[in-house]
């Protein structure tokens, strides 16, 4: 397989995360992953959309969440950028911490990052870069 892209552009609205599962399916439809593989992707992919939605556009549809797909070979590259300001991705505390285990939410970053094989911020943290070795 070449390298191949695809750009997938949503609205900062909650409602229109269901565009990303069909975007995901085209991307690893090539690759015949097994549902553990496929799920890793689908996970990390939702919550970093979810977050750009919410933390990086603050819900404001006038803004749009770009989701960006690099495939080469057997590794899958996203790039999930909105249009805030970014963030200090050090900043986020573990949520795995005794203190931490009954807050409600907080668990995106750690899940993107446990479930992908490389997982980098740019942009000031307004992009998150996702690979994953399929």
């Amino acid at each position: 397989m070449g390298i191949v892209q695809r750009l997938l552009s949503i609205p900062s609205n909650p409602e229109h995360i269901h565009k990303l599962e069909p975007f995901i399916e085209d991307v690893t439809s090539p690759y015949a992953l097994d549902p553990a593989s496929y799920g890793k992707i689908l996970i990390s992919l939702t919550e970093a959309v979810n977050n750009a939605i919410l933390h990086g556009n603050h819900c404001q549809e006038n803004k749009d969440v770009n989701i960006k797909c690099h495939q080469n070979g057997k590794t899958i590259k996203f790039w999930v950028s909105d249009e805030g300001s970014g963030f200090d991705p050090v900043s986020i505390p573990s949520p795995i911490g005794a203190t931490r285990l009954d807050i409600e939410g907080g668990r995106g970053v750690f899940l993107m990052k446990e479930l992908s094989d490389e997982m980098i911020y740019k942009n000031n943290g307004s992009t998150v870069e996702l690979c994953f070795n399929v």
